[in-house]
């Protein structure tokens, strides 16, 4: 089960909404915020799985009514602050001030919004404790289960260490190596009995006889160990894909909400300078507003400072094998990005097309290059095309998952983005 399963429907847009108006600052900013302090507080109770203070602020989270008024609740702060003391401690400052300058959002309003999602947290999986009677130690289990999935919730920009949870999978990868451990020396001992309840071979038969298990031994126990590897590793850690910094990087620098948008796109307004666009809380173009807003395309001195940030199209697919074809749905979030490109007038993009691993390379950089072309041809019949400097098909050059993989998990490699440029 995961957390973020739990407190999704607490971080709704009203909920953002509401908490710019008090703390006087962006929705752009707060969502941008709360996408990394999530990761952050999830991350710090998953690591303290087994703190009483912990245990018992969950235990008793759901029956203190704490999801009732996340904004302004005051009754319950001693509650949520015991529990950001005991998760992050001393750290507590540093990640203040991370996270503030990650969103653009005051450090005071950043401490105002991790009592927020804390709370929201603790009510939830409080909530969720009670409907199902899990003791401490159910709830233990449920919070150790998310240590898998932090790397995954983190935004761009930010990681394991700068939020304190460096060690996280550090103790995960430790009891890996602690399981690998006790597999070989089981099987060492193993290996010591055989001799005894082995037939004793003539000297004739040696090489069938003694030789046999001095090869099988070894396969058996590389097998087995690789097993308990491999199971400990889907089940304690999350591989993270280091992505190669260059022009052709198809990877959304800024992917603010990452979270909430794996686990639920819904359409919400995003502001465009007054104009309403649909689109998802921390998407595309979310992420593309938010990062002109704050002048980031202004003050970028050259090409070299925006080649790294690219930002994936949430929305626009094409049909499978066609470069000219858009399924259903797509079309909008191209006229959305048409509408930000109109607003500002001064600002330059390049696009890039992938796939996945699977088919002929070659024909895999065609189709991909006929894509971002058909995108490139879009934004010029809307009228932008002036701002559109290049489009370039990459193939599989930067897809990350296998091509023996189901066609739903190499659905990632398969997609299209923007980046800004000089």
């Amino acid at each position: 089960m995961s957390i973020i399963e739990l407190i999704k429907g607490q971080l709704s847009p009203e909920l953002i909404t509401n908490a710019a108006s008090q703390l006087g600052e962006s929705e752009s900013g707060i969502s941008k915020a709360i996408s990394g302090l999530l990761p952050a507080v999830i991350g710090g109770l998953a690591s303290n799985s087994k703190n009483p203070t912990v245990l018992d602020a969950i235990l008793g989270a759901n029956s203190s009514g704490i999801l009732n008024n996340l904004l302004g609740n005051t009754s319950n702060n001693s509650l949520i602050t015991s529990v950001i003391s005991a998760i992050f401690g001393d750290k507590l400052n540093g990640l203040l001030s991370l996270i503030s300058g990650h969103s653009g959002v005051s450090n005071s309003s950043v401490g105002s919004l991790l009592n927020l999602v804390t709370g929201a947290t603790l009510g939830s999986v409080g909530g969720y404790a009670q409907k199902h009677n899990l003791t401490t130690s159910g709830i233990s289990d449920l919070l150790g289960e998310q240590k898998g999935l932090i790397s995954s919730l983190l935004p761009a920009g930010l990681s394991l260490g700068s939020l304190g949870l460096g060690n996280l999978f550090g103790e995960a990868k430790q009891e890996v190596s602690a399981t690998a451990t006790k597999v070989a020396d089981t099987f060492s001992d193993i290996k010591k009995e055989i001799p005894k309840t082995t037939p004793t071979y003539s000297n004739d038969n040696n090489d069938n006889g003694g030789g046999f298990w001095k090869w099988l031994l070894p396969l058996l126990l590389l097998g087995l160990v690789a097993w308990f590897l491999w199971k400990q590793c889907e089940k304690k850690d999350s591989s993270t894909n280091i992505v190669p910094t260059v022009d052709s990087m198809a990877v959304a620098a800024d992917d603010s909400m990452a979270a909430v948008i794996t686990e639920a796109k819904t359409d919400t307004d995003i502001d465009l300078n007054g104009l309403k666009l649909k689109g998802y809380l921390g998407g595309m173009e979310d992420q593309l507003i938010s990062f002109l807003k704050t002048d980031g395309y202004k003050n970028a001195k050259d090409d070299n400072a925006l080649k790294d940030k690219w930002y994936s199209f949430d929305k626009v697919n094409f049909k499978i094998g066609k470069s000219d074809q858009l399924e259903d749905g797509s079309q909008v979030q191209i006229d959305n990005l048409v509408a930000i490109l109109k607003a500002y007038p001064d600002v330059k993009i390049k696009i890039g097309g992938y796939t996945d691993k699977t088919g002929n390379e070659a024909e895999n950089v065609k189709l991909s290059q006929a894509r971002a072309e058909f995108i490139k041809a879009a934004l010029t019949k809307a009228g932008v095309g002036a701002q559109v400097l290049s489009a370039e098909g990459y193939g599989s050059q930067f897809a990350t998952v296998p091509a023996e993989a189901s066609n739903e998990e190499r659905a990632v490699d398969r997609k299209m983005a923007i980046r800004f440029a000089k």
